[in-house]
């Protein structure tokens, strides 16, 4: 299954793949060569299929966990200063998305959206510090009945241009289900209340709807 959101893409490089494929096999009669240039031109559109694609996943809907909201490397587990909403100590974990993860996002609390904006900005790459204030982003908070208020932030990075997000103000989101997508790499911000127990350490792979981020026990 693909992603809505790369369905042009898929359809230009479809069509491209068979014309090229025509083309190849029309004008180059030397074997090897001819055999080389198909590869490469299949391999493109494998690239390109894979980037979008979009894994149907059985979520574990629970209020006392935070689920991940990409696939990707968790990169970083730190408490900062979040400056754009809460404006006080928030416990950040970063995942990275490298250009072969699936690049689905999805809300990683049940709750209601009290805050979403669109940010121009610059596309340094995903890990350096700044890419979460200065890069194009967005920025989201969702209001679950556990935790309180959660903010994840979509990043751009030096590849990816273009950040879709689904989030409206006033809208009851459903943990897990399709939040937004974000094209050729980037990474994706958590901001968790401070004292929220983490389930993740660093390096360690996280998987969209699947990887539990943060546990509140009862």
């Amino acid at each position: 299954m693909f992603h809505k959101e790369g369905g042009k893409i898929i359809l230009i490089a479809t069509t491209l793949t068979v014309v090229f494929l025509l083309l190849t096999d029309r004008f180059i009669d030397i074997f090897w060569l001819k055999k080389a240039i198909e590869v490469l031109i299949v391999i493109m559109l494998l690239l390109v299929l894979q980037f979008f694609r979009n894994p149907k996943r059985e979520v574990a809907i629970n209020d006392n966990h935070i689920i991940a909201p990409v696939d990707g490397k968790v990169v970083v587990i730190e408490e900062v200063f979040e400056d754009e909403y809460f404006k006080d100590k928030r416990l950040q974990v970063s995942i990275f998305m490298s250009p072969i993860n699936v690049h689905v996002t999805r809300y990683p609390v049940n709750g209601k959206i009290n805050f979403s904006k669109y940010h121009p900005g610059k596309y340094l790459v995903a890990w350096h510090p700044k890419a979460s204030t200065e890069n194009e982003r967005t920025t989201v908070v969702v209001e679950n009945r556990v935790f309180g208020e959660i903010l994840y932030r979509q990043i751009a990075g030096a590849l990816a241009r273009r950040i879709v997000n689904y989030a409206e103000t006033g809208m009851q989101v459903v943990q897990g289900t399709d939040a937004g997508f974000i094209k050729f790499g980037s990474r994706v911000d958590l901001f968790l209340p401070i004292g929220t127990e983490v389930n993740v350490k660093l390096n360690e792979t996280a998987v969209g709807g699947k990887t539990i981020i943060a546990i509140k026990k009862a």
